[in-house]
């Protein structure tokens, strides 16, 4: 993991409000459906070109309260009436990389985010306003976390 300094970015995408309570239970997680609706709607119109992003943003409170999550792409030409535009915060970011099968990687991360930032010696304070993930590849992610330097 390191520290950058990331520009904003506007994506566009399909968004849902959850909370990782939420997640957490198969019964109430939309998490995977939200992905799943947004390779079913736009799947097709990706290129190799395309960057695809998971945006977690207008954050409740912190781990436990809601968010949103945005799958989104930097394409803004896919987007129709159902879906939101979303810019990222330009800052500071804590970047973890992750690499494996997909979603495994991801939720895998996430964990490893989650134990780095409860951790007695983390260096670092997330702000809860901007977090993304970028699939770099089929089995390549990055997860940026705002963070107060």
């Amino acid at each position: 993991m390191q520290v950058k300094q990331l520009p904003s970015i506007t994506l566009t995408g399909l968004k849902v409000r959850t909370c990782n309570a939420d997640e957490m239970n198969s019964g109430t997680a939309k998490i995977t459906e939200l992905w799943q609706k947004f390779g079913e709607k736009h799947g097709q119109q990706l290129t190799k070109n395309t960057k695809t992003y998971g945006v977690y943003t207008n954050y409740e409170s912190d781990v436990t309260g809601e968010f949103d999550v945005i799958a989104c792409c930097d394409d803004l030409s896919i987007g129709d009436q159902k879906s939101v535009k979303v810019t990222t915060e330009a800052g500071s970011y804590l970047v973890f990389n992750g690499t494996g099968e997909m979603p495994d990687a991801v939720i895998d991360l996430w964990g490893e985010i989650w134990q780095y930032f409860s951790s007695d010696d983390c260096r670092f304070t997330r702000t809860y306003s901007c977090d993304y993930e970028y699939y770099k590849s089929a089995d390549e992610v990055e997860i940026a976390i705002a963070v107060k330097e």
